[in-house]
């Protein structure tokens, strides 16, 4: 694994637009960066591989755990939503996506920094952005990425469970563009799947009380929806307490909540502490070496504090101060290419751990202005 400076490409700002990478400039600065691409030989792509299918068992085995032994609690799941849950998870309602985000130096083993299993984004850069960047530089290059032919197969499979319309929500282009994009994307490829779809914003998903039925801003209901809006918000909404009994059924299903909450990070370490994929992790405070202190539901790097030898090295500001937190010791795999420090993203669609994106930053906290690099693999 390393870090390759290029030229980018002329008109890459164009290139990008046409996959609907708008947001390729954030404030200013690249958002997307092909100045450079990581380069992945086979074996270590094999390694990534072996770690998402690994993790990802893990990671369906603990829900039964948590189920089995009904700690919801340490979820922060209110208890009205336990039983929600659990008929979802029975019922094997299907889950298309998520994203294991993973510290890797191309050495030692890849380790889990955490599961972004709900609502994760970066998916258009990862699918189909970097791709077309490949075919442009080198059109016989190579990549580890069937992400895409993955969620076509992945929607197909929601579809043969029933054939019905499927809504996707997302906040509008103007307040949130990188969700909506994601959304229309992912509308896309099961529109290619052959679903009947159609967008709607978020906030226009409405509750009809006497037909007890989600519906769109028409008035028709919402038969299953692609929502991109986090579990733990949805159900302390004032609808909330309707999602349990309306028909409605939705992509995350509600089992995610379980995945998309950091808690599974000790627990994972607890029932698997030989794991080499895993992180010493715990709800207690680390007393000693280094370790990340995290909010169990903070998102995009937010409110998280770095320790290194028992001395505050960085912090982050954001919405989810007072905890709770969970402890994971710090990757020695977090090391700086080029003065970057690279997470790699990686997905699994459909069961399969299928492709990478990879974020990086001139610090050890990655954010949502982490620009995005492409891949290449060789050998």
């Amino acid at each position: 694994m390393r870090r390759v400076s290029v030229d980018p490409r002329p008109n890459w700002q164009k290139r990008v637009e046409e996959f609907g990478l708008f947001y390729h400039t954030l404030r200013g600065e690249p958002y997307w960066d092909e100045s450079a691409y990581y380069q992945f030989t086979e074996y270590e792509v094999e390694r990534l591989y072996e770690a998402t299918t690994a993790l990802h068992k893990m990671c369906l085995d603990l829900v039964q755990d948590v189920i089995d032994k009904r700690l919801f609690g340490l979820f922060m799941i209110p208890q009205e939503f336990e039983q929600y849950i659990i008929r979802s998870w029975e019922n094997d309602e299907p889950s298309v996506y998520g994203r294991f985000d993973l510290a890797y130096d191309g050495a030692g083993p890849p380790k889990l920094l955490e599961y972004n299993a709900d609502t994760p984004t970066g998916l258009v850069e990862a699918s189909v952005a970097q791709w077309m960047w490949l075919k442009d530089v080198d059109e016989r290059g190579n990549q580890f990425n069937s992400i895409h032919e993955e969620l076509i197969e992945a929607w197909k499979e929601v579809l043969k469970r029933d054939s019905g319309p499927i809504h996707f929500a997302a906040m509008t282009e103007l307040d949130t563009p990188e969700d909506y994009i994601t959304a229309e994307y992912m509308r896309d490829v099961a529109i290619q799947a052959g679903a009947k779809t159609t967008f709607i914003d978020v906030a226009e998903i409405g509750y009809d009380r006497p037909r007890k039925v989600f519906v769109d801003n028409t008035g028709f209901p919402i038969h299953r929806c692609f929502k991109l809006y986090p579990w733990e918000w949805m159900v302390r909404e004032e609808f909330g307490p309707h999602l349990g009994t309306a028909p409605t059924r939705w992509v995350e299903p509600p089992w995610k909540m379980i995945l998309s909450c950091k808690s599974i990070l000790p627990l994972l370490y607890e029932r698997h502490p030989d794991s080499p994929f895993l992180l010493p992790a715990s709800f207690d405070p680390l007393t000693d070496g280094s370790y990340v202190k995290k909010p169990v539901h903070a998102r995009e790097g937010a409110n998280i504090e770095v320790v290194m030898g028992g001395r505050l090295v960085q912090s982050t500001d954001g919405p989810y101060q007072g905890g709770p937190y969970v402890y994971q010791a710090l990757a020695p795999q977090m090391k700086p290419h080029d003065g970057r420090y690279p997470v790699i993203g990686s997905w699994v669609v459909n069961g399969v751990a299928c492709g990478m994106g990879i974020r990086e930053d001139d610090s050890l906290v990655t954010r949502n202005t982490s620009r995005f690099v492409p891949h290449q693999m060789v050998g």
